[in-house]
């Protein structure tokens, strides 16, 4: 079994600056860091978590808490939040809080009663108030896809209102005027602001937003179709569809098929999250590009520069969603 050091001398660093980076303290350059993590693997090189532990008084766990395991934006953000914190040495504790207060409050105190030394928290029931409280009073904490009120340094968000706007403003530069929109869940920060986008680029076309037009649904497969079924049956003309993911918007190009619709010469439509998925339905989807996992990454920078002392990338707040022209939106009827 190797010992700290033999990776010391293979990484050509101290035994002390081998023990910082695997115990998160003080600091160390980056390629330094690398340098040892590239020594430690070559020798599978494993520290006594026990000892380690002891020894910087941290868990070297991150707690992980999401709305739910399901589908591509969560998996996406869990997976760049882990693989960028075991490449650091540290490990991952995932609770879900599906969107209700007492089990996002659950999840908390589950995390927290496992010693993590951080937390990163995709959070929508718990109140402002009680965001600020467990920021003050527990591990450090960062929030995921929400802006919280003097926590801003803290939140990594979408600008999920321009999203929506992007999506509809394509479909309205293809000349379509009567566009439907299947919304999530609005009780959902982000669902909201995409409705919002939706409104804003209609107005700015002096369209009125029909309410008619405008369904809520769940943010899964079966729920675009549901929505797309009801939207066809109400009867309402319209030739566009902007969808609020990418698998509602799966489900709606289901319901149209079975219906004898063609995309997108009958119906043009628009999703959102630029999932794996939207690449491999037919006709392929045009969509708007979520950098979920490259926010999962920057988060777990952020856990590492200010829990562990690692430097790490430049901190961005706020990312940005980019349209992805694809199959699926045509010419509308003018």
């Amino acid at each position: 079994m190797a010992t700290i050091y033999e990776v010391s001398k293979l990484a050509g660093v101290s035994v002390a600056t081998v023990s910082r980076v695997i115990n998160g303290s003080g600091r160390v350059s980056e390629k330094t860091r690398q340098k040892v993590l590239s020594g430690m693997r070559a020798l599978d090189y494993q520290p006594n978590s026990i000892a380690q532990s002891l020894a910087s008084n941290r868990s070297n766990c991150v707690g992980v808490l999401v709305s739910e395991v399901h589908g591509p934006v969560f998996g996406a953000m869990l997976s760049g939040i882990e693989a960028e914190l075991r490449a650091a040495g540290k490990l991952t504790i995932f609770a879900t809080g599906h969107n209700v207060e007492a089990k996002e409050r659950e999840a908390i105190r589950f995390l927290v009663s496992r010693n993590c030394d951080a937390l990163i928290m995709h959070v929508e029931a718990l109140a402002d108030a009680f965001i600020h409280q467990q920021a003050h009073q527990g591990p450090p904490l960062l929030i995921m896809n929400r802006v919280v009120p003097g926590l801003e340094d803290r939140c990594i968000s979408l600008d999920n209102e321009h999203g929506g706007y992007v999506a509809t403003n394509m479909l309205l530069e293809m000349r379509h005027r009567r566009i439907a929109y299947i919304s999530g869940p609005l009780a959902w920060g982000d669902a909201r602001a995409r409705l919002e986008g939706h409104g804003r680029a209609l107005k700015e076309h002096g369209l009125r937003l029909d309410r008619r037009l405008v369904i809520e649904s769940n943010f899964h497969e079966v729920g675009g179709s549901e929505a797309m079924a009801e939207l066809l049956r109400r009867d309402i003309p319209f030739s566009a569809v902007v969808c609020a993911n990418d698998e509602m918007a799966a489900g709606a190009m289901d319901t149209l098929r079975t219906q004898g619709r063609s995309i997108p010469d009958d119906m043009s439509l628009v999703g959102f999250d630029n999932a794996p998925l939207s690449r491999y339905l037919y006709p392929k989807l045009s969509t708007v590009n979520y950098p979920i996992t490259e926010m999962g990454r920057m988060a777990a920078h952020w856990v590492l520069e200010n829990v562990y002392g690692q430097s790490g990338a430049d901190f961005q707040n706020i990312f940005e969603p980019e349209l992805v022209i694809r199959a699926s939106a045509g010419p509308g009827p003018g």
